[in-house]
Formats: C-alpha cells, sequence, structure tokens
C-alpha cells in the first residue's frame, strides 16, 4: 500500500515538471509570435549614446500564467557586444513585483541607453529571453529587432572660431587745425596780443607743416565770423562781416607766408552773425545761476530780440554772461583741414624689414596683415607685443594665429596674457574655443556663455557644443544662416536635407566634409549619382573618410555595391 501511494506521488510530480517544462518550450518555440517595435528603427548615435526605445507586444494565450521572463537588448558587433539592462515581466499567477502580462496578452514598453563606440557603427540589436518558472530555466534563441548604428552626430567638426581683433590703421587721416581771433565789444580790428598768442602760433606751425610735409595734404582753409548776440541784430550783421574781413586779412597773409595761395576751391570765409548756438553750447557747459532758466528762454522764443531782451531780464544772471559767456563769442574760428597720408603696403614693408620700431602700433598691427605666411604674421604681432607690452590685441592675435597654426597650448597661452590685460567678451570667447578644442566642453560652454553681446563666433562656438550635447533645435538657434559644415550637419540631424544641402552648396571654399555630406543626403535621397560622386571627390580630399564609409550605416545599401567598394577600397 505504502508503495503504490509513493508511486502516485513520484507521478504526479513528474506530471507537474513536463507541465512547467512544457510551457517554457512553447514559449520558446512560439517566440517568433512576439512583436518587437524598435524606435527609431535604425539605431542613432547622439550625444555621444545611443538610445533604444522597444515595445514588445505579446499575443492571446503566449505568456504562462506562472513563468517569469527576463527581457535583454544586447548590441552585437564585430569582436564584441553591449548588452543594456534588462526588463523582467510575469505571468498573471506569479507572485512577484514584477510587470505582468496576462495570459490574454499584454505588452511592456522599454527604454535605455548605453555610450555610444565606434565598434557599434556596424551592429545588431538582438532580443535575448531567459524564461523560468519554478526550478526550470529556458533561454530562447536570440532575436535580431533592428540594425545600427547611425554615427552621423559624430561627425561634427571640432573647429571653434576665435575673435580676431584687427588694427586700427587708416591710411588717410582726416585732422582739423583751430584758431580764433577774439574781438574788443562791437570792435572788429585785430589786436596785436591776439596775433602773438600761443594758439595763434600753433595755428602758423600746423599750416607750414602742412604746406611743406608732402604726407600732408591741405584740402580745406575757411574763417567762420560770428557777433555776440547782445545789442541790435543789425548792427551785429555788419559787425559779423567786418571781423571776417579782418581775420580773412590775416589768414591771407599766413598763406602767403608758406607759399599757399588761396583760391575758392578750398578757402571759404563766412560772417555769421549772432551766434546763439555757441551761446547755447556754452551756458550749458557753465555753473551760472539760472542757467536752466536761460536755457529755457531760449527754447521758448524764435526772435533773437525777443530772446535777448528776456536773457537781459534776468538782471543777476546776466552780469555774469555778460563777464564770463559773451566775451567767447565774439569771434573769428580759422580752420584748416588736411589729411595725414599714411605709410603705402610697400613702405611698411621695407619699414618693418629695416626697423620695426619706427612703425606704430596700429602700423605694426596692419603690417601683419600684408604677409600671408602664418609664421611671419606670428613673428610681428610677438614683436608687437614686445614693443607694445599692454596691448591685447597683439597677444590676441598670437593666439589666433597659433591657432590656425595648431599650436593649441602656445594659443592658450596667448590668449592668457590678453585676458591679464583685457578680460573681455573677445578673450572669453577665445579661452572657451581653446577649452573646447581641449575637449572641456563643461569650461568651453561656461566661458561662451559669459560672453556679454555674442558674436557670430561665439554662436558658432555654441552651436558646436549643442551639437556635441544632442540639442539641436538649439544648435539650429545658434547657427542661424552661416554658411558652415556643421550648420549643415544640424539639419541632417534633424532630418531636414533639403535646408542641409542648401547650406552645403553655399560654402564658398568646400572641404572634403562638404563632399561627404552631400554623399550621405544623396545615399539617403536613393540619388546613386550624387551619392558617389560626391563621396569620390570626398575621400580624394580626405583619405581617412575612406574607412569612415566603409563602417557608416548611412552608405548601409551600397555596402556590398561595386562602385562604392571600389570608392573606398
Amino acid at each position: 500500500m505504502k508503495k503504490t501511494r509513493f508511486n502516485l506521488a513520484l507521478f504526479v510530480l513528474a506530471i507537474v515538471l513536463l507541465s512547467s517544462c512544457g510551457g517554457l518550450n512553447k514559449m520558446r518555440n512560439d517566440a517568433t509570435d512576439v512583436r518587437y517595435s524598435v524606435t527609431p528603427e535604425v539605431l542613432e548615435a547622439h550625444a555621444g549614446e545611443v538610445d533604444v526605445t522597444i515595445r514588445g507586444t505579446y499575443p492571446d494565450r503566449y505568456f504562462n500564467r506562472r513563468a517569469i521572463v527576463e527581457v535583454t537588448p544586447v548590441l552585437v558587433y564585430e569582436g564584441g557586444e553591449t548588452a543594456l539592462s534588462s526588463i523582467t515581466l510575469q505571468g498573471e499567477n506569479v507572485r512577484d513585483n514584477h510587470q505582468v502580462i496576462n495570459r490574454s496578452g499584454g505588452s511592456f514598453n522599454y527604454n535605455d541607453k548605453v555610450p555610444f563606440s565606434e565598434d557599434m557603427r556596424v551592429s545588431e540589436l538582438e532580443i535575448r529571453v531567459n524564461a523560468r518558472m519554478r526550478n526550470n530555466e529556458v533561454d530562447f534563441d536570440p532575436l535580431k529587432v533592428a540594425d545600427g548604428v547611425i554615427a552621423t552626430s559624430t561627425l561634427v567638426v571640432n573647429d571653434p572660431k576665435p575673435v580676431k581683433v584687427g588694427d586700427n590703421f587708416k591710411r588717410i587721416i582726416p585732422e582739423t587745425k583751430e584758431s580764433a581771433i577774439f574781438y574788443v565789444i562791437n570792435r572788429a580790428d585785430v589786436r596785436q596780443s591776439e596775433l602773438r598768442s600761443d594758439r595763434m602760433n600753433e595755428f602758423r606751425e600746423f599750416l607750414a607743416n602742412a604746406a611743406e610735409d608732402e604726407r600732408i595734404d591741405l584740402k580745406s582753409v575757411g574763417i567762420n565770423a560770428y557777433a555776440s548776440p547782445d545789442g541790435p541784430i543789425d548792427f551785429n550783421e555788419r559787425l559779423s562781416n567786418q571781423r571776417k574781413e579782418t581775420s580773412d586779412r590775416v589768414l591771407t597773409s599766413e598763406l602767403r607766408s608758406v607759399n599757399v595761395e588761396k583760391n575758392d576751391n578750398f578757402y571759404n570765409a563766412r560772417a555769421l552773425g549772432e551766434d546763439w548756438e555757441g551761446f547755447r553750447a556754452l551756458m550749458e557747459e557753465s555753473d551760472i545761476s539760472d542757467k536752466e532758466l536761460i536755457l529755457r528762454v531760449l527754447s521758448m522764443y524764435s526772435d533773437p530780440e525777443v530772446r535777448e531782451r528776456e536773457i537781459k531780464n534776468i538782471s543777476a544772471a546776466y552780469t555774469q554772461i555778460a563777464d564770463r559767456i559773451l566775451p567767447q563769442l565774439r569771434r573769428s574760428v580759422m580752420q584748416i583741414n588736411v589729411e595725414m597720408i599714411g605709410y603705402s603696403d610697400d613702405e611698411l614693408r621695407q619699414i618693418y624689414s629695416s626697423d620695426y620700431t619706427q612703425l606704430n602700433l596700429e602700423e605694426i598691427l596692419y603690417t601683419a596683415t600684408l604677409y600671408p605666411d602664418l609664421n611671419r604674421k606670428l613673428e610681428i604681432y610677438t614683436r608687437a607685443s614686445q614693443q607694445f607690452p599692454r596691448c591685447f590685441r597683439a597677444f590676441n592675435s598670437i593666439g589666433a594665429v597659433q591657432v590656425e597654426l595648431g599650436n593649441i597650448a602656445a594659443a592658450k597661452q596667448a590668449f592668457q596674457s590678453a585676458q591679464r590685460i583685457a578680460d573681455n567678451d573677445v578673450v572669453k570667447n577665445n579661452l572657451g574655443a581653446i577649452a573646447l578644442m581641449e575637449g572641456n566642453m563643461e569650461q568651453a560652454e561656461e566661458l561662451l556663455s559669459s560672453v556679454a553681446t555674442p558674436t557670430n563666433e561665439t554662436n558658432y562656438n555654441l552651436g558646436i557644443i549643442a551639437i556635441k550635447k544632442g540639442e539641436y533645435a538649439k544648435a539650429s538657434g545658434h547657427f542661424g544662416n552661416m554658411a558652415e559644415v556643421n550648420n549643415a550637419l544640424v539639419k541632417m540631424l534633424q532630418k531636414n536635407d533639403d535646408d542641409a544641402l542648401r547650406i552645403l552648396n553655399n560654402i564658398e571654399q568646400p572641404d572634403a566634409m562638404v563632399y561627404y555630406l552631400r554623399a550621405i543626403i544623396g545615399a539617403r535621397k536613393q540619388d546613386n549619382t550624387m551619392a558617389f560622386d560626391n563621396l569620390r571627390t570626398a575621400v580624394s580630399r580626405d583619405a581617412s573618410l575612406k574607412e569612415d564609409a566603409k563602417t557608416n550605416i548611412e552608405f548601409g545599401r551600397y555596402f556590398q555595391d561595386a562602385t562604392f567598394t571600389s570608392i573606398v577600397n
């Protein structure tokens, strides 16, 4: 009797075990009935990561009520694999805390990301499933659900731009010299003291230099004669005309003394009557009591006689006006206008070669622009920094040239020297550009974001950072309409290939990357001619792009194409 009961127990246990194992095997055998939807269909790398979104859907009567299923997405590539995090699901009779999939069917949503590596460029995403029930465990056959990884975002060109601050050299510089002859009230005769004054002596010296120096071009000479706004208008009109005539004789004599003939082409003498505008200007600058009241009177009345009468009625102030303001308005102003002619380009090069210390700051900074050779520019800017050690522009220019030469450490040192002189927006941008070149994106963003008035260079540099962070809309905003490779790239990353192509076609001096991006757009449009012609040009200019193209899934449709392989091999 005991033996019979023992055999019955064994039989029941066997039935249970076979039932469990059979349930898992059935799930494994029917695994192809499970539907997996992956977004995007071909995986992509953004901001240095591969984001995987999966929706799994189980059909009716598939999921065993007692089963626990662990689903693990795995990126498989040549030489290795990378597993993402797992999601665990359970049947409706399992007492655990996993997501429940009912016997009648159900679904799960999954999202995870892994750091991108170059090995993943040609890879497959597969689903690996481990199912268990009680003490039984079954591994399903791996199931491919997606291809990957499109790594177009890694094509961002890390070429941040420094802001260059040039010279203020002007070959022709206008210059004006003025001198005034002051008169006694109601008089027009020129006093000897006026002719011997320091201002008149300076005026004579300037005129003599203008007449003798071949680098000074005498453009015009003129006289403006005035009367102070006190007394009858008609009298003042005659008085200013008389002052014009007496000062004209003085200036004519001075021109004759330096052998300059007076002629209508460059000489003009005018009698301008009462100088109310001069009166207003002097009043605004003065500390005379009631000046605000007087200025209001000037603005209230257009009739000069009414203005004069009303101002005189302010008796306390008028005494000060008579003593301190009106004498400065009884004058003839003589003016010489010249153009200072600077050195020609050839002269600057010659002076630099013989004795560069004879050049002033603007001249030596400009001279650097006359040489296309970067090492020559660097030499000139270095000498400028030694001769003018407080000029941040010289050090900034050194840094900009070092960037072009690829000497990043030397460029950084030069920009830091510029910063010690002037910690301004230019230097912040340039040190931010250096930080970006060094791979210190956090420091670069901090420096570039601190620029109070961003330049095109600053916006471009911030656009590069935004691409690297996967913030494509932000990058597009920074780039605006710039005809730059990175601007085209961000349009491509936003799936806007037509705008990207327009930008690429507007780049005046296209490099290899311009043609490479055109080739990718051609592949996307399934335009074989466009893809192959541009790819051929790209690799001819930069052979390293061959290796990129071989594993670039953008060209996946061509991997077995004879034309493609002939280009990249």
